[in-house]
């Protein structure tokens, strides 16, 4: 059973204007670079060791990658660490667009 939820497009857009989660961007920087969810950070790895030791591990955190199957992965991590407040974003970045 994962640890992590799954959260779509229509359950994100609120829970930007009504919370401040960490939105993670999982693909490679040159696409981060041509678009992304606003106020996405880039998760390179410096980010991802810096935050699995010293994050809020209660502070929400939704990851995302291009279809949704990358972010599965990254968040079980987070999840494995302690992190109890993370979403893999359904259907990635396809599907904010």
């Amino acid at each position: 059973m994962s640890k992590f939820k799954t959260i779509s497009v229509g359950e994100l857009k609120p829970m930007l204007q009504q919370s401040t989660p960490m939105v993670l961007d999982c693909r490679d920087v040159k696409d981060y670079r041509a678009g992304h969810i606003d106020d996405a950070l880039h998760l390179h790895e410096g980010l991802r060791e810096s935050l699995l030791m010293k994050g809020d591990k209660a502070r929400p955190m939704v990851i995302y990658c291009y279809h949704g199957h990358a972010s599965e992965h990254v968040a079980e991590m987070f999840s494995d660490f302690g992190f109890t407040d993370v979403y893999s974003l359904k259907d990635g970045y396809a599907a904010w667009q």
